[in-house]
């Protein structure tokens, strides 16, 4: 009877319908009357109204919401719309991103006033660009947009070009809202964004271990786009720990504001690493560049007003030299543990601006400072970028004023003098190699100082001696290894010493300059005038207090080592083929020598000692002398002298030439005083050369 009243009805609506509509009515009529058929879903016992679902029918009845699924069902499968792993265009809302997915960003990707972007922890985004779109591609948060990148160390987010080359996007920009010189709603130099305001808390969001590389656009002549840009970013913005790689221009540029910073790594950027202007006034702290190719401008560049931002803990390594700090106009900062090393500038005031702006350390920064110091940011704090970039050589000159430990995997290559100062120590590990990279008319401006206070800690061993030499390998390259002390001299205190003008002497005789254990110095000597030289190693006024012990001087042009007074000792030193004498001493040294073996095999030699001036009565214990080509052994000018015991001399012309007729009674030998030149007492044990194997097989 139900079903009957049901089509009866429909008949009569039929009637009244228009020819048009004559298919949608029999579309209806079938469907009900398939629904009417299947009394399955009719509960009996419910009475003639009811219709209950069975979930099994393939029908949507019943309160089910889909098709055998929902109310009374099992819950319905939700289908979402895969999103879209490309990124361009806009984004007004919040979006969260899938690390699992890979994503592309196509020319711009803005994240407007209002807009969110998350990005997971591992994320990827590759900036898929066509020649000539670079300076289209990249991603900018707009004022009042968010960015909010959660990498971890174990998986950080990266961003990068698929091309893998420098200056392929345009990195990541931020604009914010904080102060900056240029005024509220300055436009950027890219992009033609606006940016700035008044609110230095802005929180442009937060960037947690982003890796971001061949980024640096070039726009113009004058524009670039850099690795991460920010743009008056305000304080309330967090960002820590960021590697800016191999981008084109630089790693990171902040246009005023108070955005502060910490923890990032730069590599290879091509331009500055860490670029500011229009009075940014933030923090960075921790941060680590890293120089292995030709052609990078700065570490810092900074321009125009001075904000006096704050590098705290700030460690630059450069393997190709270059300048590392340079300060335009007006432009300042404080500086706190700065550690510079292989850079040749450490310090440029481009438009003579002063440096009183630039406080390190407490005190006016100092162009002639190398701020060569020991890391005061461990590289390992950075091994979760896990790039492959290592220092394999690095450039030593200027002042050291604080501790330098060497790094023996490192070579390093000598560009001038390397001073070190008073206070500051130079440790040199075991199997450490440094090399003179002279140019020709530099020799005598390339060599290694130990000034009075300083201290130098040469740490070889027999298995891994270290090794001072040329990168030419000619006699007479470089000045060698000279030390200042405070011991007491003939010239005096603060005497001028004939290299360098340094000033060296005083009243302490047991003055400590450090210690020096198997060192190699070859290639030294470097003739200043027809008077003056240096040498391999040369000793002004040093303290007993300093250890010399396992010393090999090879190759030189002048003598191998020059005592100028004082009364350090040393031991167990071998001399081959300096073109001057072997051990030179004068202003009244009274050391001693223990175990000492000179080779003479080419010719052009002077002596195997000199010794000169007053008679400091020096002590030469265990001392052979080897000649293949003649010549003089000892010589002794005006009332020198010195006390022999168990000396050998071999293939010598001349075994001693008093020079200047100085008295003979000055020369003892086991003992004895000399009575004539010709004295044949000079026929000890010799002593057995195998012992400096480890010199000559280096």
């Amino acid at each position: 009877m139900y079903n009957q009243l049901i089509i009866s009805n429909l008949k009569h609506f039929i009637m009244k319908l228009k020819t048009r509509n004559f298919m949608k009515v029999l579309a209806l009529m079938a469907a009900v009357t398939f629904v009417s058929c299947n009394d399955d879903d009719n509960d009996p016992d419910d009475g003639p109204d009811a219709v209950t679902a069975t979930c099994t029918d393939g029908i949507k009845n019943g309160d089910e919401t889909g098709v055998d699924c929902g109310g009374s069902c099992t819950a319905c499968e939700t289908t979402v719309p895969e999103e879209s792993t490309t990124l361009t265009g806009t984004l007004s809302e919040e979006r969260t991103l899938d690390a699992s997915q890979t994503y592309t960003l196509e020319k711009n990707y803005s994240i407007e006033a209002g807009g969110k972007l998350i990005i997971p922890a591992g994320t990827v985004i590759n900036a898929t660009v066509e020649t000539g779109d670079e300076t289209e591609t990249y991603i900018v948060v707009q004022r009042g947009g968010e960015i909010d990148i959660q990498g971890t160390a174990s998986a950080p987010v990266t961003m990068q070009s698929t091309g893998g080359q420098p200056g392929q996007w345009g990195g990541l920009v931020v604009l914010g809202d904080a102060t900056t010189t240029e005024g509220v709603d300055a436009t950027a130099e890219v992009g033609n964004f606006k940016y700035g305001g008044t609110n230095d808390a802005d929180n442009s969001g937060s960037i947690k271990y982003l890796i971001i590389r061949h980024a640096g656009a070039q726009i113009d002549a004058e524009s670039q786009y850099n690795g991460l840009t920010l743009y008056a970013v305000g304080s309330g913005t967090t960002i820590d720990n960021v590697a800016m790689i191999d981008g084109e221009d630089d790693g990171v540029e902040f246009f005023g504001g108070t955005a502060s910073a910490s923890n990032l790594y730069f590599e290879n950027n091509q331009d500055d690493s860490i670029d500011w202007t229009e009075g940014w006034n933030g923090t960075v702290t921790n941060a680590y560049i890293l120089h292995t190719k030709e052609g990078f401008s700065t570490a810092v560049e900074a321009d125009k007003a001075n904000g006096n931002p704050k590098l705290i803990n700030f460690t630059a390594v450069s393997t190709v030299g270059g300048t590392a700090l340079q300060f335009k106009l007006t432009s300042g900062a404080t500086i706190t543990g700065l550690s510079l090393s292989g850079y040749e500038t450490s310090i440029d005031m481009k438009d003579d601006g002063p440096l009183a702006n630039v406080i390190i350390d407490g005190v006016a920064g100092d162009p002639s400072n190398s701020y060569n110091a020991n890391a005061t940011v461990d590289i390992a704090l950075f091994d979760w970028v896990n790039t492959n970039t290592t220092v394999s050589s690095s450039i030593l000159t200027g002042n050291l004023t604080s501790d330098l430990t060497l790094d023996a995997s490192i070579n390093y290559l000598l560009s001038k003098n390397l001073s070190v100062e008073s206070g500051a120590t130079l440790t040199i590990p075991a199997g450490t190699k440094i090399s003179a990279q002279v140019e020709s008319g530099d020799e005598t401006e390339t060599y290694i100082v130990v000034q009075k206070g300083g201290k130098i800690m040469v740490e070889g061993t027999e298995a891994s001696p270290v090794i001072m030499t040329s990168t030419n390998e000619n006699p007479g390259d470089w000045g060698g290894l000279v030390i200042l002390g405070d011991a007491t001299t003939t010239e005096g205190v603060d005497a001028t010493a004939e290299v360098g003008n340094f000033k060296y002497g005083g009243t302490t005789d047991d003055d400590n300059s450090g210690s020096i254990s198997y060192l190699i110095i070859k290639n030294a000597g470097a003739q200043i005038d027809a008077e003056s030289q240096y040498n391999g190693l040369t000793l002004y006024a040093v303290g007993s207090g300093t250890t010399i012990d396992n010393v090999a001087m090879i190759d030189g042009e002048d003598d191998g080592v020059e005592f100028f007074g004082g009364t350090v000792s040393a031991s167990n030193l071998y001399f081959e083929n300096n073109q001057d004498d072997s051990i030179d001493w004068t202003e009244g040294w009274n050391g001693t020598v223990t175990t000492a073996y000179v080779l003479h095999s080419e010719e052009g030699f002077s002596t195997a000692v000199e010794a000169d001036k007053a008679n400091g009565n020096p002590k030469l214990i265990d001392f052979t002398a080897v000649s293949t080509v003649g010549g003089t052994a000892l010589q002794f000018k005006l009332t020198s002298g010195a006390t022999f015991t168990n000396a050998h001399l071999s293939g010598y012309t001349t075994n001693v030439d008093m020079k200047d007729n100085g008295p003979l009674e000055n020369v003892i030998v086991d003992d004895t005083a000399l009575t004539t030149a010709e004295d044949d007492v000079f026929n000890g044990t010799a002593v057995d050369v195998a012992i400096f194997d480890w010199a000559t097989g280096n």
